[in-house]
C-alpha cells in the first residue's frame, strides 16, 4: 500500500510541513499510519476467529477511534487542547467497557484496596500520558517505527510465552505492518506515520503495557515467564517514550515553561545536536531500548523497587553522557543540522 499511498498523498498535497520544533526541512507525505492500520486489520481479520474479534470489540473500536483522531489532526490540524480532549473518548471506552485498568500497586507500595474511581482515573491518565509520550518521539526518520516495533515484538514474544494468543497476534501483526512502514520511513524517508500512526501505536502500546502488568502479576509463582517486577518490566519495554517525556517535562518546569511547551529538548534532538544522522541516532536509541529490555529479563526475579531504581540511575547516566558529549562537541548548542 505504501507506494500507492505516497503517490496519492503527494497528488493531494497532504504533507507534513517543516518548521518550528520539527527537524525535517522538506515537505513530505504524512498519514502513513493509514497503511499500517489497513495492513494490520486485514491480517487480524484473517488470523482471529469471529468469537475472538467479538470478545475484543471494544479494544478494536477504541483503537480505530484513536487512529481517526490522528487522521483528523493530520488532515486538518487540531489545536493541542482539541487533540488532547478528543483522546478521552477512546481511552474511556477502553477503560470502562474493555476493563483495561491498573488494579493495584502490584506490590510496589504497601497500599490498602484502591477505590474503583481512583483506579479509573489512574488508568485513564496512564493511557493518555503513554499514548502522547510515544507520539512525542516521532521526530526522526525511522525512530517511532523502530521503537514501536521493538516494543511490539517484545510484548508479542512474552504473550506468546504465556499462551495469550490474541495479544501475541495483535503485537506481531502491528510489528509486521511497522516493518513494512520502515522500508519507506528510514532515512531518507518518503513518508511519515503522522499522528494517525503515532497516536494509534502509542495507544496500542499503552493497552499492551497494562495487559502485561495485569497478566504477569496474576501468573503463578514458578512460571518461566513470571517477572517479579510487573511495573518496572513494563517501563523497561517502553523506556524511550517514558524517559524522553519525563526528561523534557522536568527541563521545561526548571526553565519556568509549561510542560506542554514545544521545544527541541527531546532525546532525538540531543543526538542530532551531536552531528549524528537520523539513522545513527535511531540505532543508538533502539540499542538503549533493547538493553533495558534485556536488563529487565535478566533481573526478572528482582522486585520493582530495585528495577525502577536502577532504571532511574541508568537514565540519569545517559542524560549526563549526552550533556557531556554536547559540551565537547563544537556548535552542539548552536544551529542544528537540517536533514531532509
Amino acid at each position: 500500500m505504501f507506494p500507492v499511498l505516497i503517490k496519492l498523498l503527494t497528488q493531494w498535497r497532504l504533507f507534513d510541513s517543516p518548521g518550528s520544533h520539527k527537524i525535517h526541512s522538506a515537505y513530505k507525505p504524512s498519514i502513513g499510519g493509514l497503511a499500517i492500520l489497513f495492513g494490520a486489520s486485514i491480517a487480524l481479520l484473517l488470523g482471529l476467529s469471529f468469537a475472538e474479534l467479538t470478545l475484543y470489540k471494544y479494544f478494536f473500536i477504541s483503537l480505530l477511534l484513536m487512529a481517526l483522531i490522528g487522521l483528523r489532526d493530520d488532515a486538518l490540524a487540531l489545536t493541542p487542547t482539541q487533540k488532547l480532549f478528543s483522546q478521552f473518548l477512546p481511552v474511556m471506552l477502553l477503560v470502562f467497557f474493555n476493563r483495561t485498568t491498573l488494579n493495584s500497586s502490584y506490590g510496589l507500595l504497601a497500599l490498602p484496596e484502591i477505590p474503583e474511581i481512583v483506579i479509573w482515573i489512574i488508568s485513564v491518565f496512564t493511557i493518555i500520558i503513554l499514548t502522547n509520550a510515544y507520539n512525542l518521539i516521532d521526530g526522526l526518520d525511522g525512530l517511532a517505527g523502530t521503537v514501536g516495533m521493538i516494543c511490539l515484538v517484545t510484548f508479542g514474544l512474552w504473550f506468546y510465552g504465556v499462551e495469550h494468543r490474541v495479544a501475541s497476534l495483535i503485537s506481531f501483526t502491528f510489528a509486521g505492518a511497522i516493518l513494512a512502514f520502515l522500508i519507506f520511513n528510514w532515512e531518507p524517508s518518503k513518508i511519515f506515520m503522522g499522528d494517525t500512526g503515532a497516536l494509534m501505536i502509542g495507544f496500542l502500546l499503552s493497552y499492551l503495557a497494562i495487559l502485561f502488568i495485569n497478566t504477569n502479576y496474576n501468573l503463578t509463582e514458578g512460571h518461566p515467564y513470571k517477572m517479579s517486577s510487573s511495573i518496572g518490566s513494563a517501563i523497561c519495554v517502553v523506556i524511550i517514550p517514558v524517559f524522553d517525556t519525563l526528561r523534557v517535562i522536568i527541563l521545561r518546569i526548571r526553565q519556568g515553561l509549561s510542560p506542554f511547551h514545544a521545544d527541541r529538548n527531546h532525546l532525538h534532538h540531543q543526538f542530532i545536536k551531536l552531528g549524528l544522522s537520523h539513522s545513527k541516532a535511531v540505532l543508538i536509541m533502539a540499542s538503549i531500548n533493547i538493553v533495558m529490555i534485556v536488563f529487565a529479563w535478566t533481573l526478572r526475579k528482582q522486585n520493582d523497587l530495585l528495577i525502577l531504581g536502577v532504571v532511574i540511575v541508568l537514565c540519569l547516566i545517559i542524560n549526563f553522557i549526552l550533556r557531556y558529549a554536547q559540551q565537547r562537541t563544537p556548535n552542539a548548542n548552536g544551529t542544528e543540522n537540517k536533514i531532509d
